[in-house]
């Protein structure tokens, strides 16, 4: 009798390791591939990315709250999310914390206009470019900046940019201009451009016409070759950052040879069209 509950009590135990053996194989490829695909991005960057309370033109809900992020970068993590099969998820996150969030995991992807600068590239990994603009400044409408041609026609002016970007770093081009502390984000800016705080900010063209678009007292300064800032080209382009190492680099890099510049194009003027008037 106990050789036989002995060898009954095996047989459960085998049975039992096949049972999970066989859930385990199951499972394993379909467990290991992630199923989201999460960005993480300002949320408030106009014309590439913004927040807003519904979900026309596209927008997609920002995790963990009622709000909705759309804009040119959105669009582009659409495509990315599309073609790597998986779900999109909009992790708004501040610009400063956007290289520590996907270093530790807690993103997959910087989709949020960032420029693959050289001293980026020491942490992070970066596609080709998905976008490439100029450098401008943004001024009031009626100030003595309006009609500058050249970037020393702002010396003497409070001039800013957003804090750790390379944006900031060019302002030092001006002779004797009033570089202003580095602000956290662009609707500080206008903001700070609105009440007199500076005379003016530096931005790339897309942001640039969005902030005249949205707001009739800027305006937007574009300088000719040779007077504008000097800025290496991965300094005006923008792409997707990751962390080191990450496989979908190379599916990204597809996903975004897949569309034309005719197609970036009309993307971001979709995104000027429909940024919110308030952003």
């Amino acid at each position: 009798m106990k050789r036989m509950l002995t060898l009954a009590l095996c047989a459960v135990l085998a049975l039992g390791l096949l049972i999970t053996a066989a859930g385990c194989g199951g499972g394993t490829q379909q467990g290991d591939e992630p199923k989201q695909f999460k960005v993480g991005l300002e949320c408030g960057y106009a014309p590439f990315n913004w927040t807003q309370s519904d979900d026309s033109n596209g927008a997609v809900p920002i995790s963990g709250s009622n709000e909705y992020a759309g804009g040119y970068d959105v669009e582009i993590a659409k495509r990315i999310a599309e073609g790597l099969g998986r779900e999109l998820v909009i992790v708004k996150t501040a610009w400063d914390g956007l290289p520590p969030a996907v270093q530790a995991g807690t993103i997959d992807a910087i989709i949020a206009g960032m420029s693959p600068t050289a001293e980026r590239k020491l942490t992070l990994d970066f596609s080709d470019n998905y976008y490439k603009s100029n450098l401008v400044m943004v001024v009031k409408k009626g100030s003595p900046y309006e009609n500058a041609t050249s970037i020393q026609d702002f010396s003497g002016a409070k001039i800013t940019a957003q804090l750790n970007t390379f944006h900031y770093t060019v302002i030092d081009q001006i002779k004797d201009v009033q570089k202003q502390q580095a602000m956290e984000d662009f609707p500080a800016m206008r903001v700070a451009l609105e009440s007199g705080i500076i005379d003016g900010y530096v931005s790339e063209r897309p942001e640039g016409v969005s902030a005249s678009a949205a707001n009739p007292n800027f305006v937007m300064v574009e300088f000719a070759q040779g007077q504008g800032f000097e800025a290496s080209d991965d300094d005006v382009a923008i792409a997707v950052g990751l962390k080191k190492g990450n496989p979908d680099l190379e599916k990204i890099n597809e996903i975004l040879a897949s569309l034309s510049e005719e197609q970036r194009l009309e993307l971001m003027d979709k995104a000027i069209a429909n940024q919110p008037s308030s952003d």
